[in-house]
């Protein structure tokens, strides 16, 4: 069994966000944004963070950019805000970049994250969704 974590910052105080990070299986925190260093991501820009997560629950850090989308797809979604659109680009963008191969290792036990408060619409439950439709055994996890 592959578990998969995924997590938002947005609305989260910094107590909130580490405490629901400290789950039993969660090993790694794997960063799925496109900017993880803008002054918006507040304590979640890509050097605090990672320092934040070493520090008070223990876990790494690893950013993978090829799990996020591309500027264009990101800059047409806000504009336009077509959710349908955005999914279908996207999606397309996964198997594009044949993230299946990527090693279970690295995900098994990860958290991935991004900014949206829910994941509803959000592209790390499609890269989750994505993977469990291509790997059996996998369980996703929204913290």
């Amino acid at each position: 069994m592959i578990k998969i974590f995924t997590i938002g910052f947005t609305k989260k105080s910094a107590e909130q966000f580490f405490t629901q990070l400290q789950q039993p299986e969660l090993v790694r925190l794997i960063d799925v944004r496109l900017n993880n260093v803008s002054q918006l991501a507040g304590f979640t820009k890509k050097n605090d963070l990672s320092f934040f997560l070493r520090e008070i629950i223990n876990i790494d850090y690893l950013h993978l950019p090829d799990l996020a989308p591309t500027k264009m797809i990101l800059q047409e979604y806000q504009r336009n805000k077509n959710w349908q659109v955005y999914e279908q680009q996207f999606l397309a963008l996964m198997a594009q970049r044949q993230i299946e191969t990527l090693d279970k290792y690295l995900i098994h036990g990860g958290c991935l994250l991004c900014s949206e408060a829910t994941p509803q619409h959000c592209h790390r439950r499609l890269v989750a969704e994505y993977l469990r439709e291509q790997w059996s055994g996998v369980e996703i996890q929204h913290l």
